[in-house]
């Protein structure tokens, strides 16, 4: 039974672990006589298409069909009762680690 739950644990981490959020923006058509050569971000930077950049932990490209950002940060993640998600917004990573000593990371092998 325990070996059952570790592996649906690790599946389930696994699945959010490989999916990252994502948007899309659409492309702003002001004069369908003049279409967009580029994209606006929410900040009002111009890219042309084909560019890509990170902004706050999302990866960016602008295309035809607009801006897709993603998450470099994995998706939710649901720790064991003992631990925490603690997030590195400057690295953009995450990691789990025990609520009790935040310097040890969770061991979740049973």
């Amino acid at each position: 039974m325990r070996l059952l739950l570790f592996i649906t644990f690790s599946a389930l981490a696994l699945v959010a672990l490989c999916h990252a959020h994502c948007f899309r923006k659409q492309l702003e058509i002001t004069d369908i006589n003049k279409p967009p050569r580029s994209c606006k971000d929410d900040d009002g930077v111009m890219h042309r298409f084909g560019d890509a950049w990170v902004k706050d932990c999302f990866r960016c490209s602008c295309s035809l069909d607009g801006i897709r950002c993603c998450s470099m940060i994995a998706g939710l993640v649901v720790p064991p009762p003992e631990c925490e998600v603690v997030i590195d917004e400057k690295q953009c990573t995450m990691k789990m680690v025990m609520k009790a000593d935040k310097t040890k990371e969770c061991d979740i092998n049973p």
